[in-house]
């Protein structure tokens, strides 16, 4: 693999790697959103878009935020993988523009009927799409080739869930879709960069790290394979004896997984230790769901633990991370990080422990200020060059 060389990049630092605005954005929006949906929640406000308020609202974190984590992620990645240079400029403008009019577009703020804002919506994942795959074709990295298909996948849940909120009038089977999706991409992504950074951080602490991370084999792929029946049988049949039963054993395997990565050995090392927390609600979350399967605990337990514990914490962890790494900070959560991670965490936590409108206002203040102080500190991060390096590509 070469390393492609092309000119400097002279433009603004904001646009010069993709996880730059899209973390940025991501992070505003996940600060914002939650505060609208109480209003809108309350009846404060009413949104003119063709979902309804809890679809809106479910459709908007599932589909809205964490998409932009999705392709922050992978524009980050994937020069690593290819040797190329990163996606930037003006490119990066259009896409950051295609998610931002997409959010309008389902909020009602373009006032389009609901096969425009379908296309206005869905645009965005089908540029990443297209651009994923040409960087990886570019780069001849076949072996990442791979990546593409669940992003076509999540693609297709996000029109599956327009489709049935606009002819039906509710998103169910778009929204476990959506659920499936995610989850897939938390235990896909998940497995291969939190063992793999357990591991870097242990072998650097001694030259005798101890037990390391045990590395993907066969019961990582059965495990990985049980998820998948479980949850294709959850989206069809949400409550049946077999579906909570599939679920619970694939709870129990994740965990089982999760805890062959030795997380108990980082307790000092709060970016990684951040990674292994927050995987522990999708185990805990499959387990709940489950236990909903089989109509002994609400259904709701299961979606807010994979949804604000599993999707939130897990991408404000890797937020953290790569934005620090990849702009050459150090690798140092501090005391704000750290305490922004707990408020996202916690929040998951408050939402299924907290009965009533307690838990409901305790996990929106939670999470509100956990993203706010992302985007506190991590602003000036995004926006401005490097300080410390001032590399031509504004890295």
């Amino acid at each position: 693999m070469q390393k492609q060389i092309s000119a400097p990049y002279i433009g603004p630092a904001v646009f010069s790697y993709g996880f730059r605005p899209l973390f940025l954005m991501a992070g505003v929006f996940a600060a914002l959103i939650v505060p609208l949906w109480m209003m809108v929640w309350s009846g404060d406000i009413v949104l003119g878009g063709p979902f309804s308020p809890l679809d809106w609202h479910i459709h908007e974190l599932l589909f809205g935020y964490t998409s932009a984590v999705i392709a922050g992620f992978l524009f980050t990645a994937i020069p690593n993988w290819t040797g190329r240079m990163p996606t930037r400029g003006w490119p990066l403008m259009v896409l950051t523009a295609l998610w931002l009019l997409g959010r309008l577009a389902v909020a009602g703020g373009l006032g389009l009927g609901p096969v425009g804002v379908m296309v206005i919506d869905c645009a965005f994942m089908a540029a990443i799409g297209a651009m994923v795959t040409i960087e990886i074709v570019a780069g001849r990295n076949w072996s990442n080739l791979k990546v593409v298909v669940p992003v076509l996948l999540y693609l297709a849940a996000n029109v599956t869930f327009h489709l049935e909120a606009t002819l039906l009038g509710s998103a169910d089977y778009g929204r476990r879709l959506g659920f499936v999706m995610v989850v897939l991409l938390i235990l896909l992504i998940g497995g291969r960069i939190i063992p793999s950074f357990t591991r870097n951080w242990l072998a650097k602490q001694s030259p005798e790290p101890g037990p390391l991370p045990v590395p993907f084999g066969r019961f990582d792929a059965v495990s990985l394979g049980g998820v998948l029946l479980a949850l294709l049988v959850w989206v069809i049949w949400p409550i049946w004896l077999l579906t909570g039963v599939l679920l619970v054993v694939a709870g129990v395997g994740q965990g089982v997984r999760m805890l062959r990565w030795r997380g108990w050995r980082v307790w000092s090392a709060p970016l990684v230790l951040m990674l292994h927390l927050a995987f522990g609600f999708v185990p805990a979350g499959l387990l709940a769901l489950g236990l909903g399967a089989l109509e002994v605990l609400p259904a709701a337990t299961g979606f807010h633990l994979l949804g604000i514990g599993g999707f939130g914490g897990m991408t404000v962890a890797v937020m953290m991370r790569a934005s620090l790494g990849h702009t050459g900070r150090a690798l140092d959560a501090g005391a704000a990080l750290t305490l922004a991670f707990a408020c996202v965490a916690l929040a998951a936590v408050a939402r299924v422990a907290v009965p009533g409108l307690a838990g409901l206002w305790i996990a929106a203040t939670l999470w509100t200020a956990g993203f706010g102080l992302f985007v506190w500190h991590f602003a000036p991060v995004l926006t401005l060059p490097n300080p410390a390096r001032r590399q031509p590509n504004g890295r």
